[in-house]
């Protein structure tokens, strides 16, 4: 008999938890897949904060909040995990909410802008890790002193807290990092081995040498300029044919050569000179060739993570520095819809050739996003793309109108 269904993704921590719980204590559970931007009326109705993970009951209970969702499943079957007296389930859900609520999200505003998923600003990165470091040095004086977290037995205080910190085993914690925390090392191993880890992939329970470093844009260097080459004898065939070895690295999608329906150089022009609307829309669909260019809708997968909007404009700003080595093959906006809090990303992309990829991974972060790939020939993916480009109708997720709040073009 179904229990309920649990909303969130594999590869969340905090939805792993509560897959994890679901299985340890035999309860039929659907995943309904839910994150990036994508969420379904029942979804929006019941929580309109979209955090994950959330979870709708059989009987109709409905809870949000890894926590909250995590004691209910613990007491649906008897269990140590809750603790045996008032104080130790006190003492779970103190140390749950303070890894989950305080620690959590210093952890992430450190090792999110490495690797992309935020814009990075050096002070604020270094901030988020001197606030880490207090409450790591709370938690490592604790289990120090203690095999667990609360009493002698592995609660859902260790799960939930060892899941929430994979993220920066996964990052940030090099060998270092472990050596000035052994106790929390030795009690992350101690937890992330028990059987019941790998029934749901959370995040790899792997350890680093290094913590990853945040790698800046490339900034191609401008070609210098070489005085004119001195008269010489002509070199004999052969010779001539032995200079062209040497033959400098190209974009792979050079090898589709010049689009003959036009220039992409042209429709950018066209885009940037001319209303969008009455003008330069018509003049695209005149001369797009669905045999030399592809449409793409592009959607940022971690919508629920997002906060301030400016932020999000800031880290589809960074996202398109990345993007620099294939401009000449590309032209798209993304779009940051919603309010704070509250908010996504998504766009439309014309790309040469038919794959996403090649254009999209010269970017370190391209994973963060997700690649649809458009048919011109229905009404609702052109529309998409107008919208897109035009910027002067809401964005509609899941039959709910979203204005837009900002936005970047790349040209």
């Amino acid at each position: 008999m179904s229990f309920g269904k649990v909303y969130g993704y594999i590869g969340n921590p905090r939805t792993a938890v509560v897959l994890m719980l679901a299985k340890y204590f035999d309860l039929d559970v659907e995943l309904v897949e839910m994150g990036g931007g994508k969420f379904t009326l029942e979804y929006e109705t019941n929580f309109p904060w979209k955090k994950i993970p959330a979870f709708i009951g059989a009987d109709g209970v409905v809870l949000h909040q890894v926590t909250a969702i995590a004691f209910y499943f613990a007491q649906q079957k008897p269990s140590t995990l809750l603790g045996t007296t008032p104080a130790e389930k006190a003492s779970i859900i103190q140390w749950a909410s303070f890894i989950n609520m305080d620690a959590a999200p210093a952890l992430s505003a450190w090792w999110m802008p490495l690797i992309g998923r935020q814009p990075y600003n050096k002070k604020a990165v270094e901030k988020a890790e001197q606030d880490f470091v207090s409450y790591a040095g709370a938690i490592e004086a604790h289990l120090a002193a203690n095999t667990f977290l609360v009493s002698e037995r592995i609660t859902i205080a260790d799960i939930i807290s060892a899941a929430i910190l994979t993220r920066g085993f996964q990052y940030v914690f090099g060998a270092q990092w472990r050596a000035t925390y052994p106790a929390i090392t030795r009690w992350y191993t101690l937890i992330t081995n028990q059987p019941f880890w790998d029934t749901i992939p959370a995040a790899p329970a792997v350890f680093i040498e290094e913590a990853v470093k945040y790698t800046p844009p490339k900034k191609e260097a401008a070609p210098k300029k070489e005085a004119a080459p001195k008269a010489a004898a002509p070199k004999p065939a052969a010779e001539e044919d032995d200079t062209s070895k040497e033959v400098k690295a190209k974009h792979p999608l050079e090898a589709l050569g010049p689009a003959k329906s036009f220039p992409i150089d042209a429709w950018k022009r066209q885009y940037s000179n001319e209303d969008t609307r009455p003008v330069a829309l018509p003049w695209f669909w005149e001369h797009y060739d669905p045999s030399e260019y592809s449409l793409w809708r592009v959607n940022y997968k971690y919508n629920d993570e997002l906060t301030l909007t400016f932020m999000s404009a800031n880290l589809i700003g960074g996202f398109f520095n990345r993007l620099q080595a294939s401009t000449k093959f590309l032209f798209g906006c993304l779009v940051v819809y919603g309010v704070s809090n509250d908010s996504g990303i998504t766009g439309a992309f014309l790309v040469r050739g038919q794959d996403a990829l090649p254009a999209f991974e010269v970017a370190p972060d391209w994973e963060s996003y997700e690649f649809v790939k458009l048919d011109a020939s229905k009404t609702e993916d052109k529309e998409f793309v107008e919208d897109m480009w035009a910027w002067d109708k809401p964005v509609v997720v899941d039959g709910v109108s979203k204005e837009i709040a900002d936005g970047k073009v790349f040209k």
